[in-house]
């Protein structure tokens, strides 16, 4: 798939800086202690298009979401749905957990970002 330019609404900035300020404890956990420090450059709370990303891999088009218990909603997953569908069109991949994982799997979440990444990149990374 050919990678199309990501659109940016700069109307999202006060919102994404306010995320970023307030971030939930397990972004915190994931952010500090995994994405942070990892060997390609990883954005929080990244805007794409008209969404919010919590997490975002330019070099790999991935998107990483945790979700709490609004997402389990019909609503919430519907709107995770359109969203999910819109990044698609960009070649933009989502990876999405729930709060538990991060809580009791955090080594199984940041193993699977951590394939993702490097399959989506087609290289293996060097730490």
């Amino acid at each position: 798939m050919e990678k199309m330019i990501v659109s940016k609404n700069h109307n999202l900035l006060p919102a994404a800086r306010e995320l970023r300020r307030n971030m939930t404890r397990e972004e915190r956990h994931l952010w500090y202690d995994f994405l942070k420090p990892y060997p390609v450059k990883i954005y929080r709370q990244r805007i794409i298009n008209n969404f919010i990303a919590d997490f975002y891999c330019h070099k790999a088009r991935l998107v990483v979401e945790l979700d709490g218990s609004q997402h389990y909603t019909e609503e919430g997953l519907a709107y995770d749905a359109e969203r999910t569908a819109v990044l698609a069109q960009y070649g933009i991949a989502v990876l999405r957990f729930s709060n538990l994982d991060v809580n009791r799997n955090f080594a199984g979440v940041c193993l699977m970002i951590d394939r993702t990444i490097r399959e989506r990149m087609g290289e293996s990374l060097h730490k």
